[in-house]
């Protein structure tokens, strides 16, 4: 299910401003390896001048967080998609959803059915900009800042499918980890690879959901910055009110359109 955005943190103005120096370290290490983009331990230990076991720890710590992942064929080290939304990244997701507002807002008026465009944030993707409060038909409204399940979503399962392979392998290892039910399925790799070649061959991310007056489809496609899939635009609709062949020949198209709008202001 959804989880709604987090409520806003309590002013901490009264805590002590003293320099958390644990954090410092991490924060170095993490600049050191997205400068050099792959490195050993060895070499970022030198390169920050921390001890071998220290920038062990960090670099582990992060890779639990998602911002880094390992290559096992030579232990060396690699940033993934989260540094990104750091720096750059986050500048281009929020070009993203600042572009797509007034094109979603005519593909809405268009289709009616409720339009989404999110963004990886660790092990879900993260709603940037929705149609939900204008669509008649969102019937269980989804707002900003909202985070949907990664692997059972049609966006999630679009982003999987047509990220780089090192992002996808980061994101795996954090849901692997995850106690959730629906996140079982990154445990199970054959079944994996089954939906990943199974969403390529079809063109786009798909997935239902039960609701009480009828099931939910959601189809979703990815959207690039360059050679990076950043984000994904999907609609959700009724599987009574509109079958799925009839979907993919309606919504598609346009929806193909608006990503190509995106992706031409992105370059």
């Amino acid at each position: 299910m959804f989880e709604p955005p987090p409520k806003p943190v309590p002013d901490a103005g009264r805590e002590s401003t003293r320099p958390i120096r644990a954090l410092n370290r991490g924060l170095e290490v993490l600049v050191e390896l997205n400068r050099l983009q792959r490195a050993s331990i060895n070499a970022l230990a030198l390169a920050v001048e921390l001890p071998r076991t220290t920038t062990y720890r960090i670099l582990e710590t992060l890779r639990s967080a998602g911002y880094v992942t390992r290559d096992r064929s030579d232990d060396c080290y690699l940033p993934t998609i989260m540094v990104c939304s750091l720096a750059g990244g986050f500048d281009l997701e929020a070009a993203v959803a600042h572009r797509a507002r007034p094109l979603l807002g005519a593909l809405c008026k268009d289709i009616v059915w409720p339009l989404t465009i999110t963004t990886p944030s660790g092990a879900a993707m993260l709603v940037r900009e929705t149609t939900d409060r204008q669509s008649p038909l969102a019937l269980e409204q989804i707002a900003v800042g909202t985070r949907i399940p990664m692997l059972t979503s049609a966006a999630g399962r679009a982003y999987l499918a047509w990220c780089a392979p090192q992002q996808r392998e980061a994101v795996l290892e954090l849901l692997a980890r995850s106690p959730r039910p629906e996140d079982r399925l990154a445990q199970n790799r054959q079944e994996f690879e089954r939906l990943m070649n199974e969403t390529r061959n079809q063109g786009f991310g798909l997935a239902t959901r039960a609701r009480r007056v009828s099931e939910e489809t959601s189809i979703a496609i990815p959207i690039h910055a360059g050679t990076r899939t950043l984000a994904t635009l999907m609609v959700r609709f009724s599987a009574t009110a509109v079958p799925l062949r009839s979907a993919v020949e309606q919504f598609l198209p346009r929806m193909r359109e608006v990503v190509a709008s995106l992706e031409s202001h992105l370059q």
